[in-house]
């Protein structure tokens, strides 16, 4: 039995901006991602038996191909040739689920990461994020991590500076959000107000720490139906009056996050906002 577990990084964004609809019906995306410590934990087993196997501890997941780790597990048997010997895949979930932090796309990239590794596939870190490209948009960054521009549907990655020391705090209410519904609401409106991507760029690159917190944004916070915008809007102002030098929200939410100078700065806001909402966790960049 050959054994490996590694962690899978959850993932913010920075920015994020949608340029416009494609005729594969996708859309072209501008944005700056950043993974954070808060991450679930992949073991994988290969047990000399058959078939692909998922447990999970949380039991509502999907343990088929519907699950994004089994599908990354196909797509790196079909790539490579490889019998996979009656792969089990273990998934202790720590990052919420559809809450715009990847926790699915990370899962699926430890997947390729590991098995590349148990296999001896000899893959670079660049050809896994090409198969990632298969299992979906955000797998290949989840393979690469740390601070990225991404655009087309988020597969052409860029490196950038890495994002400054800091305290983030993930606050996600409990209420799901519907990706394909936002998609819908920004084709049919007029987009107000768009994130400064280059400009955050360039503070990355100056090392400025307040300076990416001000420019954070995401244009779907505008495409929010009200009630939820509303409560976005209050974690958001409970962050900024805690001392978040910038607080946005994650891809299609609901989690928000505001990035703080110091530690204590964050356990004190995360503090309260634990109050109203469990799913809030005090991380950093990594």
């Amino acid at each position: 039995m050959t054994q490996l577990t590694l962690p899978a990084y959850a993932k913010l964004n920075l920015t994020l901006d949608v340029l416009g609809k494609r005729p594969d019906g996708f859309h072209d995306l501008k944005m700056v991602m950043q993974s954070v410590s808060l991450h679930d934990d992949v073991t994988l087993t290969l047990t000399g038996g058959t078939g692909i196997a998922l447990a999970a501890d949380w039991g509502f997941l999907p343990t088929d191909g519907r699950n994004i780790a089994v599908k990354a597990a196909e797509v790196f048997a079909r790539a490579t040739g490889t019998d996979l010997n009656g792969l089990v895949i273990r998934l202790d979930k720590h990052i919420p689920v559809c809450a715009g932090t990847a926790g699915g796309s990370s899962d699926g990239a430890a997947v390729l990461r590991g098995l590349n590794e148990l296999c001896g596939a000899g893959l670079s870190p660049e050809e896994l994020a090409k198969l990632g490209e298969q299992v979906g948009s955000d797998v290949p960054y989840c393979v690469l991590g740390g601070t990225m521009l991404a655009q087309g549907r988020g597969e052409v990655l860029t490196r950038l500076a890495p994002m400054p020391a800091c305290a983030i705090v993930m606050c996600k209410p409990g209420f799901p959000v519907s990706t394909p519904e936002l998609y819908n609401r920004l084709d049919t409106m007029k987009i107000r107000c768009r994130p400064n991507t280059d400009g955050l760029i360039a503070a990355l690159e100056a090392g400025d720490l307040a300076a990416v917190a001000r420019q954070m944004y995401n244009v779907f916070e505008d495409a929010l139906p009200v009630h939820r915008a509303n409560v976005i809007q209050e974690i958001r102002n409970t962050l900024i009056q805690r001392g978040a030098l910038g607080a946005c929200l994650s891809g299609t939410g609901p989690t928000v996050f505001g990035v703080f100078q110091t530690q204590a700065e964050a356990q004190a806001a995360a503090k309260e906002l634990r109050e109203t909402y469990q799913e809030t966790f005090v991380v950093q960049p990594v």
